[in-house]
């Protein structure tokens, strides 16, 4: 049986800024039935310089003449605000989660809110000082592999796996990162804790630049589970990814897309979120155990369904069959049409009936 994948409803920075729509966004995410709703955690000071160009999607939802900088700021939550967002989860039955993007936010989200599990994004898959100070909490993390490379992720879990096996007064080298992946305890370590996400760091992603089968291709390379987060149009590929193998889900939520922010355009609204949940878990079922047996629910139509062998016109009994007195017609409760030619040349007990099925 498929295990259940785990469903993150990617809130973000799409509160802009407001606690309210922030606890807004966790009802939603709640009643769409995800199991997590996801946050930011940053200061814009610790994040981007004023030199910062914004991605051309951002110039597009939010114009060009603000800086990166200054959009940020804009969108940040305070400590106390990610406090009563974690325990507006806890009192909405969903797990609270947030991407911390810097040190102070990271140890803030492990100290104070108590998250279980740390979220990497895409764009912190090579800050090697950053993975290490989330690795030595020694918690899951979920690592998004966005713009990168294969060669970038095995690089990315060299470091974790310092963080998570060695002292924290250790001072590590990127020798010391390559060593480390020699070891099968290594590995054994990682893959109890850590899960890839494939994405396309794009909002919104086209189908053609998705690349689902990277998914396959990055578990086969670490032997980790893998996920997919999710900046497509729609709610299909997530589906699709499910099908594939992903064991978590990531996509954007918004109250509104046509709120302002550089979000909002690429994320889908509540009623979107819960029909992909649902989708998801009919995928889920869908798959099954892998063996080719007949289900339960079919048992009953094979009679109806399948054939057996008839007389296609009277038969006297003596008489031998042939092929043009022997033929295979529903329903399927009597001999079965595989015997066919062992009856052929046989003489008939008694007489048939046109249409009669034979007798074994």
């Amino acid at each position: 049986m498929h295990r259940k994948t785990l469903i993150i409803a990617e809130a973000g920075v799409n509160h802009n800024g407001d606690r309210a729509r922030a606890l807004a966004l966790v009802e939603a995410a709640a009643r769409a039935g995800a199991d997590v709703v996801k946050f930011q955690s940053f200061r814009a000071d610790k994040l981007a310089t004023a030199e910062a160009a914004k991605a051309s999607y951002q110039q597009a939802t939010t114009g060009a003449a603000q800086s990166q900088l200054d959009m940020l700021r804009a969108l940040e939550l305070s400590a106390d605000d990610e406090e009563q967002i974690a325990a507006a989860c806890a009192s909405a039955n969903i797990t609270y989660m947030s991407t911390p993007f810097d040190s102070d936010s990271a140890t803030h989200l492990v100290r104070r809110v108590g998250v279980s599990t740390l979220k990497v994004g895409s764009g912190d898959l090579t800050n090697a000082p950053l993975l290490l100070h989330l690795a030595r909490f020694r918690l899951p993390i979920i690592l998004s592999t966005g713009m990168g490379t294969l060669a970038e992720v095995e690089q990315a879990l060299g470091v974790i796996a310092f963080g998570y096996l060695c002292d924290a007064t250790a001072k590590p080298t990127s020798a010391d990162f390559a060593r480390l992946l020699l070891d099968r305890a290594t590995w054994m370590e990682l893959r109890a804790r850590v899960t890839l996400l494939h994405c396309t760091t794009e909002y919104p992603a086209d189908p053609q630049s998705i690349n689902l089968r990277a998914m396959a291709t990055l578990r086969e390379a670490f032997g980790l589970p893998v996920g997919f987060s999710d900046h497509s149009r729609g709610i299909h590929i997530a589906s699709a990814a499910v099908a594939l193998g992903a064991t978590v889900i990531e996509k954007h939520l918004t109250l509104d897309r046509n709120l302002p922010g550089p979000d909002h355009r690429a994320s889908i609204e509540p009623d979107e979120m819960a029909a992909m949940i649902a989708a998801i878990r009919d995928v889920e079922a869908a798959l099954g155990d892998g063996r080719k047996v007949p289900a339960p629910e079919e048992i009953p139509n094979r009679a109806v369904a399948r054939r057996s062998l008839v007389a296609l016109r009277p038969v006297r009994a003596g008489e031998r069959f042939t092929e043009d007195n022997l033929g295979v017609k529903r329903p399927g409760n009597g001999v079965p049409p595989i015997e066919y030619w062992s009856y052929l040349g046989k003489t008939a007990s008694r007489d048939y009936a046109a249409n009669e099925a034979l007798e074994p």
